[in-house]
């Protein structure tokens, strides 16, 4: 399975930490969180991924390359977990020239991907789903008769809908949706329902086509969101629901939240926190 990680943003929501280190590259407890998303991937059955970056973003690369300084900790378990995730796929990375929006930077691994379906998946999202989510929808994609692009969507609040593309259609099993609508960031009264993106995707490669016919739209960048409201013009578009958590770190209340929420989960971690937490509340 390929697999593409758009991971070219600014990360203009963590600014100044973001001058000059990825967001991508910011910790939830001991690693970063594009580390997170390689895991995804491989667990889902990915040996071929390709990263989309920016400028600077080279720590993307060097975190997933080998490092004779830092040999003398290859016993550590976590350091034995990275270089086995980075033995287990091929990882390239191609850069966006310049921030054209998530449909551009999926676009830029066109010529990688070939004439091949690809799993896609966000490099500031991380999923916690058993099975993991890319596989969920591998599998909707397999019994959909691999021809339909499929796309990972929740029920989000009403005081959300507006940081969503937000899609519509008939349920056409139980979890399944049959696109017939999409719109990026609706207000909350023009939105066609409740259904969000989540960032997960198994895209068909005729997006690429659909993404080159597709104009700029907010922010003058060319969204996914349109690029795939086009492409179910010409074949299916499916949306599907998922079992399992979706974290978002796209800002610095979520990164927070999701750091706690990892670290009451880690049993060392938690025994420390929870009297910590109970005397700073108290």
């Amino acid at each position: 399975m390929k697999v593409v990680i758009p991971a070219a943003g600014q990360g203009t929501r963590f600014l100044p930490a973001t001058k000059s280190m990825p967001k991508e590259m910011l910790p939830v407890l001991d690693r970063p969180v594009i580390q997170y998303v390689v895991e995804e991937a491989v667990a889902s059955g990915a040996d071929d991924i390709t990263i989309i970056t920016g400028r600077g973003k080279r720590a993307l690369e060097d975190h997933f390359d080998h490092n004779p300084e830092l040999a003398k900790y290859n016993d550590l378990p976590a350091m034995r977990g990275l270089e086995h995730l980075a033995e287990r796929a091929t990882i390239h990375f191609v850069r966006q020239r310049s921030p054209r929006g998530l449909a551009d930077a999926v676009a830029c691994a066109a010529k990688h991907v070939g004439n091949e379906p690809f799993g896609v998946l966000l490099g500031d999202t991380i999923n916690l789903c058993e099975p993991p989510l890319l596989r969920q929808l591998w599998d909707r994609f397999e019994e959909l008769g691999s021809r339909s692009s499929v796309l990972a969507v929740e029920t989000v609040p009403d005081s959300k809908v507006s940081d969503y593309g937000i899609i519509a259609g008939p349920q056409v099993r139980p979890g399944v949706f049959e696109v017939k609508q999409l719109v990026e960031k609706p207000t909350l009264a023009k939105a066609p329902s409740r259904l969000g993106i989540t960032g997960a995707y198994v895209l068909t490669p005729a997006v690429f086509e659909a993404i080159r016919s597709t104009p700029p739209g907010r922010n003058d960048e060319v969204q996914l969101t349109d690029a795939l409201d086009r492409l179910r013009k010409g074949e299916k578009v499916y949306a599907v629901t998922f079992q399992g958590v979706r974290y978002d770190i796209g800002d610095r209340f979520l990164w927070l939240r999701t750091n706690m929420e990892f670290a009451l989960r880690d049993p060392e971690l938690r025994d420390r926190l929870r009297p910590y937490l109970k005397e700073l509340l108290a």
